[in-house]
């Protein structure tokens, strides 16, 4: 149960094999209402490719910033958050799928869809909606990050479409045509990279222009 006295210093002070979803609440909580100290002022990469603010949670007054600070910094540039990166283990890595979904929603990930696989085949029969996704799907900020990314990729106008099959739960489609047409061999490695922009919920697929009729959308 999450308590209003949570304080981030006391959170991470719990040993590894006491930490449980309990914990993993507390220190959510905890760290939304606290600050941090950044060890470093540019983003480092990680081992996994991607760029991260290196953070702790412990500090003078002096030197640290508010995590919601520190949050809309992130979330605008494109960058991923390592609590505690001085340990040998830190004590949280944030994505940057993340980090916005919690600016969004104010919540780190849906517990309850975020161990579903994100990447399926489907029937293109099924579609029974797509269009441009919707600013509360795709903030504007989160469209210019992923952008630049593939701008930098030599990916120079990378298209997009929002699917639904029911009306209820929607799936982000990138047009392979867009992308540069990548073999099928490439198609879970390139869906797997593109997944640490979004949210563990969102859905993602690669499909040809040539079987919709609708057009996607401009990045």
């Amino acid at each position: 149960m999450v308590t209003e006295s949570c304080v981030l210093r006391d959170v991470v002070g719990v040993a590894d094999e006491k930490r449980d979803a309990t914990w993993e609440n507390n220190f959510f909580h905890a760290l939304a209402g606290g600050s941090l100290k950044v060890l470093v002022p540019d983003p480092q990469i990680g081992p996994d490719g991607w760029p991260y603010l290196l953070v702790e949670s412990e500090g003078m007054d002096a030197e640290m910033d508010s995590f919601q600070k520190i949050l809309l910094w992130l979330t605008e540039k494109g960058v991923g958050l390592v609590v505690n990166s001085q340990k040998e283990f830190p004590d949280y890595v944030f994505t940057y799928g993340m980090l916005w979904n919690f600016k969004e929603s104010g919540l780190f990930f849906k517990k309850s869809e975020a161990s579903k696989e994100g990447f399926f085949e489907f029937q293109i029969k099924d579609i029974r909606l797509a269009g441009d996704p919707s600013v509360a799907y795709l903030p504007a900020y989160v469209r210019r990050v992923l952008k630049e990314f593939l701008l930098q990729q030599g990916v120079l106008n990378p298209k997009i479409l929002a699917l639904t099959f029911d009306e209820t739960h929607f799936e982000l489609a990138f047009s392979k045509e867009s992308l540069g047409n990548p073999d099928p061999s490439e198609h879970q490695g390139l869906l797997e990279a593109l997944a640490w922009f979004f949210p563990l919920h969102y859905r993602l697929s690669l499909i040809s222009e040539k079987e919709l009729t609708i057009p996607f959308a401009t990045l």
